[in-house]
This record gives structure tokens, C-alpha cells and sequence, in this order.
């Protein structure tokens, strides 16, 4: 952003701050997977039903649940979670960010393998 020239004094150019949304507490900032709008056998829905979706990826994790052992979770990783509790964050247009208790997050989709 750019400050209007006309303002006292200061002609130093600002630099664009960014927003960042940071859980606190025992809570986690996930994005919300796409609902689906194709069955597992192949049939497309017409746009107004899709398949809700209870999964999403980590985007991140408060320090409390970060040093706590018993939550094995880590930014970036896939999870299913239990939607009753999760708090919209009004961030992007798309509304898939949620912020969550974790406690609501009821698996981690790990691989396995070399």
C-alpha cells in the first residue's frame, strides 16, 4: 500500500502488511477440503448437491498444541475432523478456513512406507 504523498511529512513508502489468522489455545487453523460433486462411482451432481466434506489440511497449529506430545499433528497434514465446533474464519472469499478445537480433530491420513 501506498500512503497518499500529500500527508505530513513522512515520505518514507510503507511496505503492505499481511494478515495472518494464528490459533491460540488448544485449537487449530485448518482449510477446508472441497466438497465433492462427483460419486466414488462416477456420477457427477448437479451443482446444487455436493457431498460434504469433513476432511482438510493443517494450515496451523497453536504453541500449545505444538508442544504438547499427546497431538501428534503438524502443519500441512491431512486430517478428518468433526465439524460441530468449527468457527469460520471470514479470511478469503471461499469461506474453507475453520478454526478448530483439537479435540474436534479425529484423525491424522498418514503414509507409510520409505
Amino acid at each position: 500500500m501506498l500512503r497518499d504523498m500529500r500527508d505530513a511529512g513522512d515520505q518514507t513508502q510503507r511496505k503492505p502488511s499481511m494478515e495472518i489468522v494464528e490459533p491460540i489455545g488448544k485449537r487449530v487453523l485448518l482449510r477446508k477440503d472441497e466438497d465433492k460433486k462427483i460419486t466414488k462411482v462416477g456420477l457427477h451432481l448437479p451443482d446444487k448437491i455436493e457431498i460434504p466434506t469433513i476432511t482438510g489440511r493443517i494450515v496451523a497449529v497453536s504453541t500449545e498444541v505444538e508442544r504438547d506430545e499427546n497431538y501428534p499433528i503438524r502443519q500441512y497434514d491431512r486430517v478428518l475432523f468433526n465439524p460441530k465446533h468449527a468457527i469460520p474464519v471470514d479470511f478469503e472469499g471461499d469461506n474453507r478456513l475453520f478454526v478448530i478445537p483439537i479435540e474436534d480433530v479425529v484423525a491424522v491420513f498418514r503414509r507409510e512406507g520409505p
